[in-house]
C-alpha cells in the first residue's frame, strides 16, 4: 500500500528581488513540508533576510512564486497578506519590535484583539503564553523595563499566540548574549514543536542552524547547497 505524498505548506520558485540597482535575490527556490524547520544562512549580504521576507509576504518578489497552502501570496491583497502574517504566521525578528506603548501581556493580545477576539479572552490566551514561556512576571511591563532576553520571549509568544502555520524568525538571538539567546532559542524551538508549526530560521550561527531539520544556504540569491540535520532539536 503506498501513501500520497505530503504536499509542501510552502514552496518559492525562482524568486528574484532587487533594491533598486542591487540585486538580493536570484533566482532563490525553497520548499517547506508541514511541521518542518528550515535554517536559513548563508555570508552577509547572500539575500537570507529577503528570502524570508519574500517567504512571509512581507515584501513582494520581482518575479517567481510564493504559494502557501495552494494559494499564491503574489495575487493577495496587502489587506489579505497582512491578515495571513497576522493569522497563519508568526514574525520573531532579531530586536523583538515589541509596541513600546504597550505591556507585554498587550503586546502578545495584539494580534488576537485585531482578529475581533473579546479582550478578556485576548488577555487570558497571552498570558498563559507568558506564564509558557515563563515570563509572566512582566506581564504588565513595557518593553524598555525587560531584559533583551525577556523582550525575545515575548516576541515569540506574540508570534504563537495565534497558533500560526509557520513561523518565520529573522537572526532571533543576533541581539542577544549568548547564554540568553541559547534559551530564548530554546524556548522557540520547544514551542514550535509543541504546536506543530513548520519554522523558517535565519541566522548566521552554525550553533543556531543546527537545531533545524534541514540547512539552506545562500550565496548571491541563490540557494547553493542543503543538509539534512538528522536528530536535530528532536
Amino acid at each position: 500500500m503506498t501513501t500520497d505524498p505530503v504536499e509542501p505548506i510552502l514552496s518559492a520558485r525562482g524568486l528574484h528581488k532587487s533594491f533598486g540597482r542591487t540585486p538580493a535575490l536570484n533566482g532563490a527556490s525553497l520548499v517547506l513540508q508541514p511541521g518542518e524547520s528550515v535554517a536559513i544562512t548563508g555570508p552577509s549580504g547572500s539575500g537570507k533576510s529577503t528570502l524570508l521576507h519574500c517567504l512571509a509576504g512581507v515584501v513582494r518578489a520581482d518575479s517567481g512564486i510564493v504559494t502557501f497552502r495552494g494559494t499564491r501570496l503574489d495575487e493577495l491583497t496587502t489587506d489579505d497578506r497582512t491578515r495571513l502574517r497576522r493569522v497563519s504566521f508568526g514574525l520573531v525578528l532579531q530586536f523583538g519590535q515589541l509596541v513600546p506603548e504597550l505591556s507585554a501581556v498587550e503586546n502578545v493580545a495584539l494580534p488576537l484583539l485585531l482578529e475581533g477576539r473579546p479582550r478578556a479572552e485576548a488577555a487570558a490566551s497571552a498570558l498563559q503564553w507568558l506564564e509558557r514561556l515563563e515570563v509572566g512576571q512582566v506581564a504588565g511591563s513595557r518593553s524598555l523595563a525587560m531584559s533583551g532576553g525577556e523582550a525575545q520571549r515575548v516576541a515569540i509568544a506574540r508570534a504563537l499566540v495565534t497558533s500560526p502555520d509557520i513561523v518565520f524568525a529573522d537572526e532571533p538571538t543576533g541581539a542577544l548574549d549568548t547564554v540568553t539567546g541559547e534559551l530564548a532559542l530554546d524556548v522557540l524551538v520547544k514551542a514550535i514543536k509543541e504546536t506543530g508549526a513548520a519554522l523558517v530560521l535565519v541566522t548566521h550561527d552554525n550553533r543556531v542552524a543546527a537545531v533545524a531539520d534541514r540547512e539552506v544556504v545562500l550565496r548571491d540569491g541563490v540557494v547553493e547547497d542543503e543538509t539534512d540535520h538528522p536528530g536535530a532539536a528532536g
